[in-house]
């Protein structure tokens, strides 16, 4: 009887085991653990994009996982980088490890937006396919006269499914950006300063998003980036960063 306690219980314990180990591989919301490199950032995990020798979207450019073009610094701050390696510009990317659906998607950033090369594009943003994308960027998309911001949703070219604005210098880099993404509207915002409850001078742009592409909740990923405009080098031909404090989703 204790032999029979015994193997039942080792057969138990095994089980589980296997079970743990095959989760990540069946959960179709978390992305099965791959080569990449992932990084622990905001209590998340986060999957830093690599595409070795080839050019892949947007752009097309080059991305790297190595840790001088994605870290995460002592304060916990996220720093993603476009550097010139080789003869090559190579961007940075993050995604999320785990789907989240529905929800308010917080950024905390700590760069001067209006300091971006012109052929530069920061993206924060949820992606399941082309047609099913909430954005948030920073970039005057190749044009040095162009405006510096956009709230989008995918697919972008339909009348109302952006908003473009400028985004101002202020004496410090701090910037506040959400979006709100719910099943019968997506409400953006983008504050000066770290506050959820600016003060009416800061607030940058807001808009409230109900027309007839919003993404269901499926199996996106929360994403990050710093590319190149058609893969175009920075126009003053030097290296960009985006810092991001941190990241909060509720």
């Amino acid at each position: 009887m204790r032999i029979k306690t015994s193997y039942l219980l080792i057969l138990l314990i095994v089980n589980t085991v296997i079970f743990q180990a095959c989760e990540d591989e069946t959960d179709p919301f978390v992305e099965p653990k791959k080569t990449n490199r992932t990084i622990e950032f905001s209590g998340m995990e986060w999957i830093v994009r690599k595409t070795d020798q080839d050019l892949a979207g947007p752009g097309p450019n080059y991305f790297s996982d190595v840790e001088e073009n994605v870290w995460v610094d002592g304060e916990g701050r996220l720093h993603l980088k476009i550097r010139q390696v080789g003869g090559k510009w190579q961007c940075s990317g993050v995604s999320l490890r785990r789907s989240l659906g529905y929800g308010k998607y917080i950024f905390y950033l700590a760069s001067d937006l209006t300091d971006l090369d012109p052929n530069v594009v920061a993206g924060l943003f949820t992606y399941m396919n082309d047609n099913e994308e909430i954005d948030i960027e920073f970039s005057q998309w190749g044009d040095p006269q162009n405006i510096n911001a956009q709230f989008a949703v995918q697919p972008s070219y339909i009348d109302g499914n952006k908003v473009r604005f400028d985004i101002m210098p202020r004496d410090n880099n701090l910037s506040t950006h959400f979006f709100d993404w719910k099943p019968n509207n997506i409400k953006f915002g983008s504050y000066h300063g770290h506050s959820l409850e600016p003060k009416p001078d800061d607030l940058i742009n807001s808009w409230l998003y109900n027309g007839e592409n919003i993404p269901p909740d499926s199996n996106e990923r929360l994403k990050i980036n710093l590319w190149l405009f058609r893969g175009a080098a920075p126009k003053d031909m030097q290296e960009a960063e985006l810092i991001i404090e941190r990241v909060e989703i509720h």
